[in-house]
């Protein structure tokens, strides 16, 4: 009995139990697991497992496989370094050590004053690992230097190695195939698996990295065109290093270079709906920025860290994790703020105010309501620029560097007030252009809440559902009352539309964004005035511009994708559809109406149903939080002639109060007021729904247990980031 409790000892487990290896989730190695505790804990719905015994979590861990070198087979690798180098090692200083010195003395002497003229430029970090990884390439060319007879002799061991490749090539393959179905964790100190399994796709040749990455470039980069990352080589030019190869670059640049790539193609799968993938690429963008912080980021590589984060915080905002998206937007515009101005950093800005436009609309300007990041992460502190000597400055009391907006205390939650980027006349016109309607969807957000909190004042409903004014008289709306022939939101939507042309014309039609021109045009729609005639119908140049929008969303789906409110305003788009469809339809059961009126009417009536159908889908995969209205279907069977044909009253409304204003346009303003409150507690319901629906499974599980897995990654990211900046 004792040698059988001996023999069980001693025999080696795996390091995941069976139900982690088959879930392939990461496991800890304990005595039950982690993910087996949290299993039980789920499905019995206990608060604790003090107690249970340990077979009650069914947490079992097999004998662990024989994967070392098959014998017979595999030829030994231990040899010693005189057979490397092709012999004895003394020899090298006896036959070729002259020559070899020399030689490395001449390369000293040439790069010495070389080396001395990028010093300055660069971090003594870089120069150091850039020295040893020379000094590593010399002692390579250590067999070059040897004899003939030395070189033959190594001509021949490369023979032997390449034959025992093509020994062992199908034994490599088939333990690939075991290791990626078994799932076996990496060892202590290397590379995780979701690093190692899809560092494929960041090669541009990879035809699935590749499929990824158009899909971020037609969605969400179609409209940012942030500064694209640079491979290996384009950064080794970036550097200016003589002799610069991608094998010298640093360990910490690389890591935040592929953190930038996964970032990329993580959003591209979550665009293609590929979310278990999707996850697994954010864990890995993740795991990247983690090694890239083990030392300080330096100057070279600060852009990439910066956008990494910010396409980090554009993922898990897609996702509705708002919480770690505020705390990845302060991360980002910490290491902004240590970057001078450029049209590179004034880009990133531009998409972070856009980003900001929406994460505005969705807590309707109230930062009492936005997750506090504070005590964790602080905000930036101490603008190295130089104060507002720009009249443009002076003029509308704002800084436009980028250092002074990263750390204007207004801007700690989302940039308002006047337009920084827009201001800045150096800045690139389409980040000046897309600046300049994030303001406008600020302005109009402010607009929204005064008009509300009117007609709640005028119904008489108590002070403790009262709109706040600290979400009217904002920063933007300051702004805009001392400067309105300027920041008015129509101005500001012209604005951006001459931007847009003019850089149009720069690229001279090389480039050509039908998510930046179908922005413009629904805003254009949503802003214009009515007839002349002081009428309440649709110009023709706002029926024009609404089947516009829609028409362009149907052709190109991807473009709801957009990191920002677009959807928002293609839902809302439609909307106004629907009032002009009712119009149409009741002067068509009056009869009067014509020939041209009437293909109008067909016209206005196909496009609905197909972007409805659109907008139906594109909802449903969202959390209940981001979604807009949920548009009613058309009635066609005209069973009641005097009924609406879109009986707007069964609108789902949106949480976004400059959104329920399109819905309840033709409302009184007590039925308007009526409906937001029930709008309001509609959308509490679906988030304890939906919250419910979480905490029994009954979602997609298997999902639901990776993020929860991938969730304590990105708090020990973010712990190691709030250490960095607290100290």
């Amino acid at each position: 009995m004792d040698d059988l409790n001996k023999q069980q000892e001693d025999e080696k487990l795996c390091a995941s139990c069976d139900r982690c290896r088959s879930r392939k989730t990461k496991c800890d190695g304990k005595r039950p697991c982690g993910n087996c505790v949290a299993k039980y804990m789920k499905k019995y719905k206990v608060a604790s497992v003090e107690g249970v015994p340990e077979a009650a979590f069914e947490c079992v861990y097999s004998p662990a496989k024989r994967r070392g070198p098959v014998p017979g087979r595999t030829p030994s690798h231990a040899r010693s370094l005189n057979d490397v180098n092709g012999g004895n090692h003394n020899n090298v200083s006896m036959t070729g050590g002259s020559n070899f010195d020399w030689n490395t003395d001449l390369m000293s002497q040439q790069q010495q004053p070389i080396m001395s003229s990028f010093t300055s430029g660069l971090d003594g970090n870089i120069l150091n690992q850039f020295n040893l990884m020379r000094q590593m390439q010399l002692q390579q060319q250590l067999p070059l230097q040897q004899p003939p007879m030395s070189l033959q002799h190594h001509q021949q061991q490369q023979q032997q190695q390449q034959q025992h490749m093509m020994d062992t090539s199908e034994i490599s393959e088939r333990s690939a195939r075991r290791m990626k179905m078994e799932d076996v964790p990496s060892a202590q100190g290397g590379v995780p698996r979701t690093v190692s399994d899809h560092t494929h796709l960041l090669d541009r040749n990879d035809p699935d990295g590749s499929r990824l990455f158009s899909y971020f470039k037609l969605s969400i980069d179609e409209l940012f065109r942030l500064p694209s990352t640079p491979t290996d080589e384009e950064y080794c030019l970036r550097l200016n290093i003589p002799g610069m190869t991608p094998r010298m670059i640093p360990g910490t640049h690389l890591a935040a270079l592929s953190a930038a790539r996964f970032a990329e193609i993580a959003l591209g799968a979550m665009v293609h709906n590929e979310i278990s993938l999707a996850m697994e690429l954010c864990n890995a963008v993740v795991h990247c920025l983690r090694e890239s912080v083990k030392e300080p980021v330096q100057t070279p590589i600060m852009l990439e860290v910066s956008k990494a984060y910010f396409l980090l915080g554009v993922f898990r905002a897609c996702r509705g994790d708002m919480a770690r998206y505020f705390k990845y937007r302060r991360v980002c515009m910490t290491y902004l703020g240590k970057l001078e101005n450029s049209s590179r950093t004034a880009t990133l800005t531009s998409a972070i105010s856009y980003l900001d436009a929406w994460a505005y609309m969705i807590y309707n300007g109230n930062e009492t309501q936005v997750p506090n990041v504070d005590r964790t992460l602080p905000p930036p502190s101490g603008c190295a620029s130089n104060g507002m000597v720009n009249p443009i400055e002076v003029k509308y009391n704002t800084n436009t560097s980028v250092p002074a907006v990263v750390s204007d205390p207004k801007n700690k939650n989302w940039i308002q007030g006047a337009p920084p980027v827009y201001l800045n006349n150096e800045a690139p016109p389409h980040a000046r252009s897309l600046d300049a309607l994030a303001c406008a969807v600020r302005s109009c957000c402010d607009q929204a809440n005064s008009r509300f909190a009117q007609m709640m004042k005028s119904e008489g409903t108590q002070s403790d559902n009262m709109i706040p004014q600290s979400t009217i008289l904002t920063p933007t709306a300051t702004a805009v009352m001392h400067h309105e022939n300027e920041l008015c939101s129509r101005n500001m939507v012209l604005s951006a539309y001459t931007l847009m042309q003019q850089q149009e014309s720069s690229t001279r039609g090389r480039h050509h964004s039908e998510g930046h021109q179908m922005v413009i045009s629904a805003m254009d729609a949503f802003l214009e005035n009515s007839d002349e005639d002081g009428g309440t119908g649709f110009t023709d140049s706002q029926i024009q511009s609404l089947l516009s929008v829609c028409n362009t969303a149907v052709a190109n789906p991807f473009l709801l994708h957009h990191a920002g409110p677009t959807y928002h305003m293609v839902t809302n788009a439609t909307i106004l559809l629907c009032h002009l469809l009712n119009a149409m339809h009741a002067m068509k059961q009056s009869g009067q109406v014509e020939d041209m009126e009437v293909a109008m009417f067909e016209e206005v009536l196909d496009t609905l149903i197909a972007i409805r159908k659109l907008l139906t889908i594109h909802r449903r995969k969202l959390p209940v939080k981001l979604r807009c209205h949920g548009i009613p279907r058309p009635n066609l069977t005209g069973t009641d002639a005097s009924a609406p044909i879109v009986d707007l009253g069964e609108t789902l409304l949106c949480a976004c109060r400059g959104c329920q204003g399109f819905v309840l346009m033709a409302c009184s303003p007590c039925v308007a007021a009526e409906r937001a409150r029930d709008a309001t507690k509609r959308m509490e319901i679906e988030l304890q729904h939906e919250a419910q629906a979480i905490e029994m499974g009954e979602l997609d599980t298997d999902i639901d247990n990776i993020g929860a897995e991938f969730d304590l990654d990105d708090d020990a990211l973010l712990g190691m980031i709030s250490s960095l900046i607290q100290n």
